[in-house]
């Protein structure tokens, strides 16, 4: 019975992100505040990633940089199922707003979201290594392929400028952090331990939650729909979510990925950026047209974390096969 309890309970991460979420709807951060929060979410974010590049040998970075068949599949459910998901929707438009089909479209051409997917495939004990290559790629690649899928898929003709500023983010708040902790490994290994790596992991996640749906508060964007419409969103998002992580789980056993591999997939191939697709929006769109395009974004974002925030802890409590790849670490 104590142990069927301790089960019961419910998880941190879990609490943590409803707990922001519930915050930013009574007190959203705003102005200067929010400015100064955002500089601190970007900051903890880069202290995850050097956390990830410390703790991951050269051996295990280099086996996920190699790992291309990992990586293929998880561009593939990114940027080829997921829109082909947005194409098979066009009938059932009639069902939403005009903006709101939109916004379901658009979600579906974005790409994978960097840091949750990284940390969920962290702490459920997956092939993180292969989830950073994979998740920083997807971001890097979807600065031209997002635009080219939305002119494709949304009927947007006419030329797409995207900033540059874009790969400057990535590589100085991700990649250089991963690689600064990969030169200091050596000497900040020992420092970094378990219940530290954990609160880095958890609390980046929360601040990303927060700082997003404070957002949408500050916007008035929740004022502009129903609770019908806010209520199907839901439904879609979760009923989206919950095919896409049986598909890359059903794709990746039968391309023979083993359990570490599967998990990056699941995480990875699921996984939908709001805070790459809004900024992208406002560079195609323009902001002046956005609208409610990005409501079915930020209530997907929210939905993707809370099942993946179970489904992770879920994975870390069972134990890990023999055998795993290489990039699998020990729980955080």
């Amino acid at each position: 019975m104590p142990s069927r309890i301790r089960r019961m309970r419910i998880d941190p991460l879990i609490v943590l992100i409803l707990l922001a979420v519930l915050l930013a709807l009574v007190l959203p951060v705003r102005g200067e505040a929010a400015a100064v929060f955002s500089v601190a979410t970007k900051l903890a974010i880069a202290l995850l990633f050097f956390v990830y590049g410390a703790r991951l040998s050269p051996g295990e970075a280099l086996a996920g940089l190699r790992h291309w068949r990992l990586h293929v599949t998880i561009l593939a459910f990114t940027y080829v199922a997921f829109p082909l998901i947005g194409v098979a929707l066009t009938p059932f438009g009639n069902l939403f707003p005009t903006g709101l089909f939109l916004g379901i479209v658009y979600l579906t051409l974005v790409p994978s979201t960097v840091q949750s997917s990284v940390a969920f495939t962290s702490i459920a004990r997956g092939n993180v290594a292969g989830a950073i290559i994979s998740a920083s790629a997807s971001n890097l690649l979807g600065v031209v392929l997002t635009p080219v899928l939305v002119m494709l898929l949304m009927s947007r003709g006419g030329h797409v400028h995207v900033s540059g500023q874009v790969f400057l983010d990535i590589a100085v708040q991700l990649l250089l952090p991963f690689f600064l902790g990969q030169l200091a490994r050596p000497w900040v290994t020992s420092i970094v331990s378990h219940s530290a790596a954990k609160i880095i992991d958890r609390g980046s996640i929360t601040m990303v939650v927060y700082s997003a749906f404070s957002a949408g508060m500050v916007e008035g964007i929740w004022s502009r729909v129903t609770p019908l419409d806010l209520l199907i969103l839901v439904v879609f998002s979760v009923g989206l979510v919950a095919f896409m992580l049986w598909l890359t789980r059903f794709g990746a056993q039968h391309l023979g990925f083993n359990r570490a591999d599967t998990l990056a997939i699941q995480f990875c191939g699921t996984k939908k950026s709001l805070a790459t697709g809004l900024p992208m929006a406002a560079v195609i769109f323009g902001t002046g047209e956005l609208g409610l395009l990005i409501l079915p974004l930020m209530i997907f974002h929210q939905v993707q974390l809370m099942m993946c925030a179970a489904l992770a802890s879920h994975h870390a409590a069972q134990k890990p096969d023999a055998g795993s790849s290489p990039g699998m670490v020990d729980d955080v």
